[in-house]
């Protein structure tokens, strides 16, 4: 039996105005690839060990859509966990696979390679469905082009302009919330002198690319010596292309009680809402999930609360709407700088929207994370099931787990053997203590997956 939630129902209102709406998900993770193409950023390789992992992660789509929506994919479902899925009172969208898996431009590429899909979206198209990409760049409107289905958000500049940790910083500023102390930095000149600046005050700093995502683009400095090796790198390349252009902020590292992200929505009218506010978790600027509520005092939250009305009207005056997730922190003095970057896209929270409204019971917590695992070979859903037993049932009262993507799991095993995978999952409990207990029984039970040599 599917159960009814508003989430997605109300984010259909906020964006098409129309409830029943049909969309088309497409969770094209590291659509900031795409933004970050004319914004050089740190010297490194932007091809990512876990490329395959990440490409995976796109069906955590298939908690978010309605049974009525359509989710766009590279390869189906897990034939298992789709009756997982539809076991846990949700639904399941209708599946829509590509021609062939996706390539380096990702799943928005593999629909673009594929004419019978294109096809099918024309039909959608016609039918009144609208698409829905985790973030809008030229490749998901080259598919609304090609198919003339309209994306229920705004234009993949729009999106360019506001997903930049420098617009971040430069808003944050203007709009006179508090800053994490540091700079934007658009020239090898201008990164020089931040840099000697932050470690005349003190140091370490962070260096982020403005495009940075998920650790990637990140780099702590922590001496001259790490310094000069990075001026040395940013030289050599300006010196290669005739083109000193660098697109980074430095910002001071600063002492903490933990990293908060929060979420609202931007209605199409203009209209702001506040949907959340999580407690990240994090190890080395990647994220790992998030715990809710949050630990703030009231005063705390009215100061997040007056944030988003500034951001949401300025970004909305911006050309933006829709979901925003903004990355915050909570200073070692109890100092609230609730501005770190703004990523006006879906976010890992947005993709948990619906199981949590499903399943969080009144006054509970919910910890939402990944279990990484060391595999000698391809598991199947099944083999989890059972490792985990009346863990995999639904959550009841306000108690349980649920599994929110399967996929990452074996992505890596083409790789070699034995590789790592990644079990996404959402727990419930009423409060902290019973959370930590849950957590801990959960990987107990999921470390039985593991070759002898892995850690869970």
């Amino acid at each position: 039996m599917t159960i009814g939630t508003a989430y997605t129902a109300d984010l259909k209102e906020a964006l098409t105005g129309d409830r029943s709406t049909r969309l088309v998900w497409l969770c094209n993770f590291e659509v900031e690839n795409q933004w970050a193409r004319d914004y050089p950023g740190l010297p490194a390789a932007r091809v990512s060990t876990t490329a395959a992992t990440v490409q995976r992660m796109e069906e955590l789509g298939a908690l978010l859509a309605e049974p009525t929506d359509y989710l766009l994919l590279d390869r189906p479902l897990d034939a298992g966990y789709r009756r997982y899925v539809e076991r846990l009172g949700l639904g399941a969208p209708t599946e829509l696979v590509t021609r062939a898996p996706a390539g380096a431009g990702g799943t928005s590429q593999a629909v673009l390679d594929s004419p019978e899909l294109l096809d099918r979206l024309r039909q959608l198209a016609k039918d009144g469905a609208r698409l829905m990409p985790m973030g809008n760049s030229l490749l998901e409107q080259r598919i609304s082009q090609l198919t003339g289905l309209a994306a229920a958000v705004p234009d993949a500049a729009a999106y360019e302009r506001v997903n930049s940790k420098i617009y971040s910083r430069r808003l944050a500023g203007e709009l006179g919330l508090r800053e994490v102390p540091g700079s934007c930095c658009t020239t090898v000149a201008e990164l020089r002198a931040a840099l000697a600046q932050g470690l005349a005050d003190g140091g370490p700093v962070i260096v982020k690319d403005a495009y940075g995502v998920s650790g990637k683009g990140l780099l702590v400095v922590d001496s001259a010596t790490k310094a000069e090796r990075l001026l040395r790198m940013v030289d050599r390349r300006a010196q290669k292309t005739g083109d000193d252009a660098i697109h980074v902020v430095v910002e001071r590292f600063l002492p903490k009680r933990f990293d908060l992200n929060y979420q609202f929505t931007i209605e199409r009218e203009g209209k702001v809402r506040l949907d959340f506010v999580k407690e990240a978790i994090t190890a080395g600027g990647v994220h790992l999930g998030h715990v809710m509520p949050p630990d703030l005092s009231k005063a705390q939250r009215e100061e997040l609360a007056r944030a988003v009305e500034l951001l949401g009207e300025r970004l909305y005056q911006d050309g933006f709407f829709g979901v925003v997730g903004v990355d915050a922190l909570l200073g070692a003095d109890g100092l609230l700088y609730p501005v770190l970057e703004i990523n006006a896209r879906l976010n890992m929270s947005s993709y948990q929207g619906r199981v949590t409204e499903r399943f969080l019971g009144p006054g509970g917590t919910a910890l939402a994370r990944h279990y990484p695992l060391r595999l000698a070979e391809p598991v199947s859903f099944e083999q989890v099931a059972d490792a985990l037993g009346d863990l995999a049932d639904p959550p009841a009262g306000g108690t349980g787990l649920a599994l929110t993507c399967f996929g990452t799991l074996n992505a890596q095993s083409s790789a070699a053997e034995p590789f790592d995978g990644r079990l996404y999952a959402l727990l419930f409990a009423a409060d902290r203590e019973q959370l930590g207990l849950l957590d801990d029984r959960v990987a107990r039970a999921l470390a039985r997956l593991s070759t002898p040599e892995g850690t869970p």
